[in-house]
């Protein structure tokens, strides 16, 4: 195993160092750039902005990541299981499927809580970080997509927005495909809207089943760059772009 160069510290307002100083393949956190400064909104915009984002456990100070490479979703890309998109269908013309945009930000980030990450065995959004979260999704930034059926919260994820760049964080399902059909729904607002791609940023089977792909960081950053200068998109929820994504993707590849 490589021995990694000394990790950054960070006060409450430091910048970020370059991402290419990140810790690289072979050494034992690869991808891992700098430890401590602060999770307020500034400093969670400014990192989004440069492609790093915070991930750590109980126990540990804020660590700051940008890891090579990077997972992303093209919009385009997305796989839309025919056994999906029926369901997604049914559930709305029955009316038992809704989604909602923003309606219990923070009920979803604590549904995600619950729900470790690949190599984890607890969670790793902490009560730091939920209440950091809500602050972000309080200025406009942290979006939540939820999926209710029959009147009950089913499923859903948050994300991070910055211009026409799209930063998924977690997800969480309570009953069968809750979560795939809250990115399904993501995809398709995406898509309406002209965002080209969902950073995922760890490579992990279940997204890879659903057409993201790694790309090297520095393509990712260069999307990045061009992305979180456009205008933001207006965050809510129309049945119809739902309905016509769907129709689009009626022979979408399994």
């Amino acid at each position: 195993m490589k021995r990694p160069p000394p990790l950054p510290w960070l006060e409450p307002g430091d910048p970020f160092p370059p991402v290419e100083q990140a810790w690289g393949a072979g050494t034992a956190a690869p991808g891992l750039l700098a430890a401590g400064g602060a999770l307020d909104v500034a400093t969670l915009v400014q990192a989004y902005g440069q492609g790093i984002f915070p991930w750590y456990s109980v126990g540990q100070p804020i660590l700051w990541w940008s890891t090579d490479p990077r997972m992303v979703l093209r919009v385009a890309d997305f796989k839309l299981q025919p056994s999906l998109r029926k369901e997604i269908r049914s559930g709305l013309r029955s009316g038992r499927l809704e989604v909602r945009f923003d309606h219990d930000f923070e009920a979803v980030i604590r549904a995600c809580s619950g729900s470790p990450r690949k190599g984890q065995d607890g969670t790793w959004i902490l009560p730091e970080m939920i209440e950091a979260y809500c602050a972000l999704h309080r200025a406009g930034h942290a979006h939540s997509v939820e999926t209710w059926w029959d009147g009950e919260l089913a499923g859903g994820l948050y994300c991070i927005n910055l211009g026409r760049m799209v930063f998924g964080e977690s997800m969480f399902s309570r009953r069968s495909n809750g979560s795939k059909m809250a990115l399904a729904a993501l995809v398709a607002a995406c898509e309406s809207c002209g965002i080209e791609a969902i950073d995922c940023q760890q490579n992990t089977a279940h997204l890879a089943s659903l057409g993201a792909c790694e790309q090297p960081r520095q393509d990712f950053l260069r999307l990045v760059r061009q992305q979180v200068t456009r205008p933001a998109p207006a965050w809510h929820f129309d049945p119809l772009y739902l309905s016509a994504w769907l129709d689009r993707r009626a022979t979408s590849p399994s």
